[in-house]
């Protein structure tokens, strides 16, 4: 054979190719990565200092590295909410099993939060769970209000309402707020006598949010709370445990500036922690007239006092004011060839030049919070937290003639307030008759809350009290006079009949709220092998005391009321089997009597009292099934909740554009529905997650004796209303959500999130529903056309000199889909009548965040 310079040519080539690729071995490295407690750390970051060669952990928390760096490098893994691990390593071209990385939480003392706060363990906790991990909140929270970052779990309706900065909602398998709990730190914050959560007084408390869960259905909370929906648990941040902090800045559409920074101490040799962070945020809002001003603040200091005892005390708050769309209009009025936007808004116009808001809210509630941490031995702990919460504030709106939202009063679709301001001058010595006023509703709120747990081998026990102590001080008072002189109130307050009320003056009504709340509870859990079990019962007396300032003499001994004691029981129960290392099957039922709420007492705005108020009786079962596995996670689940006896106090507009109220009590309702969620890892760096909630909720009977009051407390009528069959609105009862999250480079992610919405019912109004209709079968609430809406958002993880930054960027409905989030239901039960909240638009925030 002959061998030609280019065969050598070629030979030679090949030789060095070989050559080559064998000098370059590769090194594949794998291990496990796992919290303290033992859960998987999923979407750990792995990678090697000072380059871009890394990996993600998967579903079980391990991971596989593949390089073909030689010689000595480092390590590093990463996670939100974890301190950074470093690990030096000699690649010699092998396969390495690094084994397992345990992972320590970057605060100090969460894990006594994690238990005070009744936190579910996945495969263990026998409910439905949906964990929100920080690095959630931090990559896709965005300028959406905070109750949205829940929005892609099953069972949840979160809305911004009228659209305001803190004026979100969120419903969980069709209850409200006032029937879904809410829990900052293991500790109760629904409203003590509407059971209400005000979301506008938490607005700032994403920035100090580490985590949250929701437990849909009974939840695990061992303390008696009206968890019928589910339970939100919020945890702060506790206390770094090293030393630093961070800056942050973002910027958005329509104005939205934020500002803030977190400094820590870390834990000192003299066992000293303490974290502060203050953030300030502003701008004019997407919905019209809807400028805000916001502060949030927050510190903690912990003392670890010995090896037994650990104290820490928490103060935070988030002092704001915005303007409201208050009111929702007829879809005619949006599309108006006048105005034809969804942001437009009502409730604002012009004074003198200067943006006036006839609705602005404005609270501050700030809550501070003593944990006392004490490991008796190595089997008993016990946890206390004593709480304070003083807050004041309130929200304006119109009094008097009425006159804001009458069209002659309108001048290009706002109302005229320099007209109002003219003719009340006009009127001199008459006084001003049509004014703005404050309803104001401060409170002064502590309360106790301990429980022991008693742990040995199989069994835990546990038990404390629930103390809680609460004042409501209600009134209103002249915000502004609008040109005139004073504001004339005849015979509505009887110690002062005539009542020339100048700005600050109280008037219209005036009285306090008083409840007591005094609880036992206690909990038992087993553990059989691989089976877990629990059972658990709560028993409350909750007291309500009522004076009126105004309606009774101040020598009239009936100004206050006695007290009234209702009794409040619940019992739960359930349990977890695990069938093998992937499957799991899961049940529990309950029962609870919820007490009647204050306005069911006294249903009248006097201190004439419903002694015999029933309490709200529910029932609910659940059974369901989970998968894991390194690849997927998955959960399905199917409830029946039953209600009878529910009160409500509803608020709508009548047909004359006037403010009204219904007290209607004997509501009974049934919500039954399926729910599937999971999260899927089918290759390296790619995270796929979603769901689907599909619920039948309706109303199960019609209404006798509603009384229907008007804006100023007066008893206008008594009438029957016909719900039967009608499902209940304000929630979608279908809802679905895909979400993929992809690192296209090391640090850096894409992730987009589907959300599709759908038997989306309008709320009904209780005035359209008071004739009995013919065939005896009540006309359904007007359904909102379905919706769909696409986010988008990318972070990039990065140094910045020594500086480890963050940058991140959110597009909310990234297509700018028109959709209606909220409806309250007409007269003819179709579009045409219906009231509506538009959502928002496209709406989008960069920000970055630099840790020193």
């Amino acid at each position: 054979m002959r061998i030609t310079f280019k065969t050598l040519l070629a030979a030679w080539i090949l030789t060095l190719i070989v050559s080559g690729v064998h000098g370059q071995r590769t090194t594949q490295l794998t291990g496990t990565i796992l919290e303290t407690g033992g859960q998987p750390v999923i979407g750990a970051n792995v990678y090697f200092q000072g380059t871009t060669i890394g990996t993600v952990s998967d579903l079980s928390g391990n991971f596989t590295i593949n390089t073909r760096l030689e010689g000595e490098q480092t390590l590093v893994i990463s996670s939100v909410g974890f301190l950074t691990i470093e690990r030096n390593l000699e690649l010699t071209g092998a396969e390495v099993e690094l084994g397992t990385f345990e992972m320590e939480s970057d605060a100090v003392g969460l894990e006594e939060v994690v238990v005070f706060a009744s936190v579910a363990i996945d495969r263990k906790t026998p409910v439905a769970v949906s964990n929100i991990k920080p690095e959630v909140i931090e990559t896709q929270l965005g300028m959406q209000e905070y109750p949205e970052i829940l929005k892609s779990t099953p069972g949840i309706y979160a809305t911004k309402q009228g659209g305001a900065f803190g004026d979100s909602r969120i419903n969980i398998r069709g209850f409200n707020s006032r029937y879904s709990a809410v829990m900052i730190n293991g500790v109760p914050v629904n409203d003590m006598e509407n059971r209400w959560v005000y979301w506008s007084n938490w607005a700032g408390l994403s920035d100090v949010t580490r985590t949250m869960q929701v437990q849909r259905g009974l939840g695990a909370a061992r303390i008696a709370i009206p968890s019928v929906g589910g339970t939100i648990n919020i945890l702060t941040k506790t206390t770094d445990a090293e030393r630093g902090g961070n800056v942050y800045y973002g910027v958005g559409n329509d104005g939205y500036n934020k500002l803030g920074f977190t400094l820590s101490s870390g834990l000192t040799d003299n066992n000293w922690a303490t974290t502060i962070s203050l953030s300030k945020s502003h701008g004019d809002g997407y919905v019209d007239g809807t400028q805000f001003e916001s502060w949030s603040y927050y510190l903690n200091i912990s003392k670890m006092v010995n090896d037994n005892h650990r104290l820490a005390l928490s103060l935070f708050g988030a002092p704001q004011w915005h303007g409201q769309r208050y009111d929702k209009l007829p879809i005619d009025r949006y599309k108006s060839p006048t105005i034809n936007s969804i942001r437009y808004n009502a409730d604002w116009g012009y004074k003198n030049g200067q943006v006036f808001y006839i609705r602005r809210n404005y609270y501050h509630k700030p809550m501070g919070i003593l944990n006392h941490f004490w490991d008796v031995n190595s089997q008993l702990n016990v946890s206390t937290a004593a709480y304070l919460s003083i807050g004041t504030g309130g929200g304006s709106g119109p009094l008097g003639v009425s006159k804001f939202y009458e069209p002659e009063y309108l001048r290009e679709n706002q109302p005229d307030i320099d007209r109002i301001v003219d003719e009340n001058m006009a009127a001199g010595a008459n006084g001003s008759e049509t004014i703005l006023r404050n309803s104001v509703n401060n409170h002064f709120w502590t309360g106790l809350l301990s429980h022991a747990r008693w742990t040995r081998d199989w069994l835990v026990i546990s038990g404390g009290i629930d103390l809680r102590y609460y004042v409501g001080e209600h009134y209103r008072e002249v915000a502004d006079l609008l040109g005139g002189d004073y504001y004339l109130e005849e015979d509505v307050n009887v110690n002062n009949p005539v009542n020339v009320a100048y700005k600050g003056d109280k008037i219209d009504y005036y009285d306090d709220g008083i409840v007591g709340w005094y609880g036992i509870f206690a909990q038992g859990e087993a553990t059989f092998g691989l089976l877990d079990a629990f059972v658990s019962t709560s028993l409350s007396n909750k007291s309500y005391k009522r004076k009126d300032y105004f309606i009774y003499l101040d020598s009239d001994p009936a100004q206050i009321s006695r007290w009234y004691n209702f009794i409040g029981f619940s019992a739960k129960g359930g349990a977890n089997y695990n069938l093998t290392d992937y499957h799991n099957v899961f049940l529990n039922l309950g029962y609870f009597g919820n007490q009647p709420d204050f306005r069911t007492l006294f249903y009248n705005y006097t201190n004439d009292a419903n002694a015999d108020a029933p309490n709200e009786k529910v029932s609910s079962f659940e059974l369901g099934y989970g998968y894991r596995s390194s690849y997927i996670s998955a959960n399905v689940n199917a409830y029946i909740t039953t209600w009878s006896d529910k009160s409500r106090v509803i608020s709508y507009r009548d047909a004359t554009g006037q403010d009204r109220f219904a007290n209607m009590t004997g509501i009974n309702a049934r919500h039954l529905g399926v729910e599937l969620d999971f999260v899927a890892s089918p290759v390296s760096k790619l995270s796929i997650n979603g769901m689907l909630s599909v619920g039948d909720w309706r109303w199960r009977k019609d209404l006798l004796d509603v009384q229907f009051f008007d804006d100023n407390q007066n008893l206008i009528a008594t009438e029957s209303v016909y719900i039967k069959g009608v499902h209940v609105g304000d929630a979608a009862q279908t809802t679905a959500a895909l979400g993929l999250n992809y690192e296209l480079l090391a640090g850096l992610r894409l992730g987009a999130n589907y959300n599709y919405y759908d038997k989306l019912f309008s709320f009904f109004d209780p005035e359209s529903r008071t004739t009995e209709p013919e065939g005896g079968k009540n006309q359904d609430a007007w359904k909102v056309p379905d919706y769909h809406l696409m986010d988008l958002w990318l972070s990039y993880r990065f140094n910045l000199g020594p500086f480890r930054s963050t940058l991140v960027g959110n597009i909310n409905n990234l297509f700018d889909t028109e959709y209606i989030s909220d409806a309250e239901d007409g007269a003819t039960h179709d579009w045409q009548s219906a009231q509506v909240f538009y959502g928002w638009g496209r709406s989008w925030i960069i920000s970055l965040r630099i840790h020193f």
